[in-house]
C-alpha cells in the first residue's frame, strides 16, 4: 500500500544485543563464538569507516543479531555519538585536538579518549579489543572501581587501563588477543587501520583451534539443548485491548485511515520470548 500523504519511518526489526546474549549464556562465551563475532564486528566497524564516520561507542549493547533466516548476521547500531573523521569531498582528516570530553562508554573507551584526545579510527579498534576481552574474561580489571564522584571514577578507570598491559589483560588466552590489543593502541591519530590484519589474525587462530565456521553460536546451542529437553508449548496470542472511545470519536476515526496492527513471530525469535518473561513480541503501526 502506498500513501503519499504520510511520512512513515521504517526500521529493521533486530534481535537481542550481544550483552543480552552474553547474560543469556550465563556470561560465558566459548572461544569459537568470540572469534566468529570478532570477524563480523571488525567488518561492521570497517564499513562505517568507508562512509567517513567513526562510531566512538563500541560496546556489546550496540551490536545486535538479526532475526529470521539471517539470525547469524551481526548489526552495529546507535550512531548518536558517531562523528566524521574526514571530509567527504576533500578527504581531509580532522585535526588533532586535546582537552576533549570523554564520549562513549568509559568501560570500553580507548586510553586516548580517557586522556581527552580527539577520537579517530584507531579508537574504535582499541575499544573492540576491550569488548573481546570482556567476553573472554567475563569482566575487565577496571570494572567495579569505587569513587566518591564520577570524575574520580573516570580517573581511576583511566589509570587502571594504562597500568594494565596487554599481556596481563590477555593472560590465559590465545596469543592472538595479546597481539591485537597493542596494535589497536599503537595506531597513530591519522593512521588508517589495516582491518584485514586482525581478521587474518583471528582466522588463523580459529583454524588452529579446529573450529568449524558454521555460525552456530553459543546461544543457538543452548536453545537447541533446551528444546530437546522440553516439549514445544504453543500459547494463545490475544490482540491488545483498544482504548474506550465515544460514539462521536469513533465515527471520526472511521473517516481516517484504518488502524493496522500485525504480530511478528518467528521460531528464531523464541530467544527473545524466553528472555523477556515469555511475553510475545508485538509490532504495532498506527496510521493516523
Amino acid at each position: 500500500m502506498v500513501r503519499k500523504d504520510y511520512n512513515v519511518p521504517v526500521m529493521d526489526l533486530l534481535g537481542p544485543s550481544l550483552e543480552d546474549l552474553f547474560n543469556f549464556c550465563s556470561r560465558r562465551f566459548t572461544m569459537k563464538t568470540v572469534l566468529m563475532l570478532a570477524d563480523q564486528m571488525i567488518s561492521r566497524i570497517e564499513y562505517v569507516r568507508t562512509k567517513n564516520f567513526i562510531h566512538t561507542d563500541i560496546k556489546p549493547d550496540n551490536f545486535l543479531m538479526d532475526i529470521g533466516s539471517h539470525c547469524n548476521k551481526l548489526f552495529l547500531i546507535d550512531f548518536g555519538l558517531a562523528k566524521k573523521y574526514r571530509d567527504n569531498r576533500t578527504r581531509q582528516h580532522i585535526p588533532y585536538r586535546e582537552d576533549k570530553n570523554l564520549s562513549g562508554t568509559a568501560r570500553y573507551a580507548s586510553i586516548s579518549a580517557h586522556l581527552g584526545i580527539e577520537q579517530s579510527r584507531r579508537d574504535d579498534m582499541e575499544s573492540l579489543g576491550d569488548v573481546l576481552m570482556y567476553f573472554n574474561r567475563t569482566s575487565l580489571p577496571w570494572q567495579g572501581l569505587k569513587a566518591a564522584t564520577k570524575k574520580q571514577k573516570l580517573k581511576k578507570i583511566s589509570e587502571k587501563k594504562m597500568s594494565t598491559s596487554a599481556e596481563v589483560l590477555c593472560k590465559g588466552f590465545p596469543a592472538g588477543f595479546a597481539t591485537y590489543l597493542p596494535y589497536g593502541r599503537g595506531l597513530r591519530f591519522e593512521e588508517a587501520p589495516d582491518y584485514m590484519y586482525p581478521r587474518q589474525l583471528f582466522c588463523v587462530l580459529f583454524r588452529t583451534l579446529n573450529h568449524q565456521r558454521d555460525y552456530t553460536f553459543d546461544w543457538t546451542t543452548l536453545k537447541q539443548r533446551e528444546h530437546s529437553r522440553q516439549p514445544l508449548q504453543v500459547g494463545r496470542v490475544s490482540r491488545p485491548k483498544r482504548p474506550q472511545v465515544s460514539k462521536h470519536e469513533s465515527r471520526n476515526r472511521r473517516s481516517r485511515a484504518d488502524e493496522r496492527s500485525s504480530i511478528c513471530f518467528s521460531p528464531n525469535l523464541d530467544i527473545l520470548v524466553h528472555m523477556y518473561g515469555g511475553q510475545w513480541l508485538w509490532t504495532t503501526i498506527y496510521l493516523v
